[in-house]
């Protein structure tokens, strides 16, 4: 099982409740600059973790 920080913790409960949340919203809600956050957001889907979007 893969180990995650508390900004990926933070990142993967606010998709939960909102896939759709921009990544600048995103970022500011977990604390890190858009850049950072982004580059997470593709690695968590790169590594499988985030796999899609759902309504």
């Amino acid at each position: 099982m893969p180990r995650f920080d508390d900004f990926e913790i933070k990142m993967l409960d606010a998709l939960q409740r909102d896939g759709r949340k921009p990544v600048s919203e995103l970022a500011q809600e977990i604390g890190l600059s858009t850049t950072p956050c982004a580059r997470r957001f593709e690695a968590l889907q790169e590594a499988g973790i985030i796999k899609g979007f759902a309504a």
